[in-house]
Formats: structure tokens, C-alpha cells, sequence
């Protein structure tokens, strides 16, 4: 029996090069499953993401779901994508071995966590909002770290440049004023020592999303990080939003162990690998 990919839809495509498409996954014609196939809205045609994936329970355990992703991964080479991603859901073990299987790696993690209550601030500290004569310099700074983390195999340190900046466009367009959005300095004894970045109403969750949260090298390893989502937390239950969620790097182990002494919790797993 042959499983192939076959179209269940016409090509979306935009102006700015982002294409996405519905295949069946079939196996001699008969339908048995589908996948969606986009390249990433943020990094464009670079990065092909297969979303959505899923084999119908009577043909699991075939090989369907390899073969299946095999030949997504074939469509994206062709559509010009050099890197390619999934998310895998929190416990998602049968995933998780397809990716493991076909040579992914863990890249990130995305955690979540219902607002109880906010935690004090330590002594001392303070924070106050990015002020409009205080953004260009900020912004500068966040992009060229939010290219550092966007850098990957697949993906250039340009193409990763042109990434984060388009995402600062997207989503403030209106500088440190931009509606929804909370950019907060926190310092500590009248030192600034970091920052964090919250969206209030992502279109994609129910709750607040932590978009960048940054100590100063120098001021690291005395709390200020647990003050800064301390402060996200906080604007989050003031817009009306009990919810909150983040995305860390698999390898930042600080992150993630601070993460879940805050009651983090694990919602999916984004992995990666270059499309050769």
C-alpha cells in the first residue's frame, strides 16, 4: 500500500510570501487522515511548519503518520523552506517519538499558568512603563536579542534580523503606546537591572502571553527574574486576564526551573531541524 499527500484544498498565499495548504494523507486514494502544511508567519518561506497532523484510529500504528510527514517535509523543501518545526502537545508521547524518529530536536517549550494571586515585590523594587523617548533604544536592544534566540540551523542571522524586527512592527505599531501591549522596566535600589514585555490580548489565548523578559547579565542570579513575572502577572489580572503564558528555550534550564517553582506548567513542545 502507498500513503501519499494529496491536496483537500486550494494554496493560501499573502503578499508577504507566507503560503499554508489541507492535504489528505491517503493511502491508495482512500482518505485516511490530514495534515496542514505552512511556512512560519513570522521567518516567511525560511521555515515550513506541519500543523494539525492526524491519522484516522483504525489506520494507526501503520506507519502512516512517518510516511505522512516525510512527504510534508518534501512539499516544504518545495516550496523553498530550509528549516522545518512542529509543536507536539504536553504529553503528546506518540508525537513526540514520530518527531524523536525523524531527527527533530527540542528548540522550546511553551508553559502556562492560572493567575491566583500576584506576589509582592521584593524590597527595593520598582518598575515603571517604557516611555516613549525610551523605546528606540529599547527596541534596538530586544531586536537584536530576539535575533539571537531566532538564529538557528536553516535560518540566517539576516533572515533572523528581518524576523524580529517585523515582529516588533506587527506587533507595536505604535511604539511603547500600542494598545494591549505592557512593557515594563523593573530596578532595584534606583538600578535598572531588566525588562518585560506582555501581550494582554494575544489573538491566540484565552489570558496574557509574556513576549520577552530580560535581567542585565550583571544583575542576574538575585530574584529579578521572578520580580518580572511577578509584574506580568499583575498587568495580566488588571486587564482581566487570569491566564498567562510564555515560551522558553529548551536549553535555558534556569528558565524553566523558575518557571515551574512559579507554577508553570507544560503545554507543548516546539522542535525543529534543517530541511537538507
Amino acid at each position: 500500500m502507498t500513503t501519499t499527500l494529496r491536496p483537500a484544498g486550494p494554496e493560501d498565499r499573502d503578499g508577504e510570501g507566507h503560503r499554508a495548504r489541507r492535504y489528505d494523507i491517503c493511502v491508495n486514494s482512500r482518505r485516511v487522515g490530514g495534515v496542514r502544511l505552512t511556512t512560519d508567519p513570522l521567518t516567511g518561506p525560511a521555515t515550513g511548519r506541519i500543523e494539525e497532523l492526524a491519522v484516522d484510529a483504525a489506520d494507526r500504528r501503520r506507519g502512516r503518520a512517518t510516511v505522512a510527514a516525510l512527504a510534508a517535509e518534501e512539499v516544504l523543501r518545495g516550496w523553498g523552506c530550509r528549516r522545518i518545526a512542529v509543536t507536539a502537545p504536553a504529553g503528546g508521547e506518540a508525537a513526540l517519538r514520530l518527531a524523536a524518529a525523524l531527527g527533530y530536536t527540542e528548540r522550546a517549550h511553551h508553559l502556562a499558568k492560572v493567575i491566583v494571586a500576584v506576589p509582592q515585590p521584593p524590597p527595593g523594587a520598582e518598575d515603571r512603563p517604557l516611555a516613549a523617548d525610551g523605546y528606540p533604544s529599547w527596541r534596538a536592544a530586544a531586536v537584536a536579542d530576539r535575533a539571537r534566540l531566532l538564529a538557528a540551523p536553516g535560518l540566517t542571522s539576516d533572515e533572523a534580523t528581518r524576523a524580529a524586527e517585523a515582529e516588533h512592527r506587527a506587533l507595536l505599531p505604535e511604539g511603547a503606546a500600542t494598545p494591549h501591549h505592557a512593557v515594563r522596566l523593573l530596578s532595584v535600589g534606583g538600578t535598572g537591572v531588566g525588562h518585560v514585555w506582555t501581550a494582554l490580548r494575544p489573538p491566540d489565548l484565552p489570558g496574557g502571553r509574556v513576549l520577552d523578559v530580560f535581567v542585565a547579565p550583571e544583575h542576574r542570579g538575585h530574584g529579578h527574574g521572578r520580580a518580572l513575572l511577578g509584574v506580568a502577572e499583575r498587568e495580566c489580572l488588571a486587564a482581566g486576564a487570569p491566564l498567562i503564558a510564555l515560551t522558553v528555550r529548551a536549553d535555558d534550564t534556569a528558565a524553566r526551573g523558575l518557571c515551574a517553582a512559579l507554577g508553570y506548567r507544560p503545554t507543548g513542545l516546539l522542535l525543529a531541524k534543517p530541511l537538507l
